[in-house]
C-alpha cells in the first residue's frame, strides 16, 4: 500500500494529484480521505465533492481526476 498526503489549492489542485496525466485509471481501488477543506473530483464524469472528515473509494478501473476548484489536504491511499 502507498500513501500520498497533497496540500491541494485552488489554483494547483489538479496537477498535484501524482498521476502521468490529468486523468487516472488504476487497476486497484483507491481511497480518498479530505482532512480539512473541500477537494472536487469527477470521477467516470461524475463530479463528486468531499468534505473535510469524508473518504471516497475510487473502484478498480474508474477513470478520475482532482477538479482545479478543490481546497484542502487529500490522503491517499492506494
Amino acid at each position: 500500500m502507498n500513501l500520498k498526503v497533497l496540500q491541494l489549492n485552488e489554483s494547483h489542485s489538479h496537477e498535484s494529484h501524482s498521476h502521468q496525466s490529468p486523468n487516472a485509471r488504476h487497476e486497484y481501488s483507491e481511497a480518498m480521505f479530505v482532512t480539512d477543506g473541500r477537494i472536487n473530483l469527477l470521477v467516470d464524469g461524475q463530479a463528486v465533492a468531499v468534505n473535510a472528515g469524508g473518504m471516497f473509494i475510487v473502484p478498480p478501473g474508474m477513470l478520475h481526476t482532482v477538479v482545479p476548484s478543490s481546497d484542502g489536504t487529500l490522503v491517499i491511499f492506494e
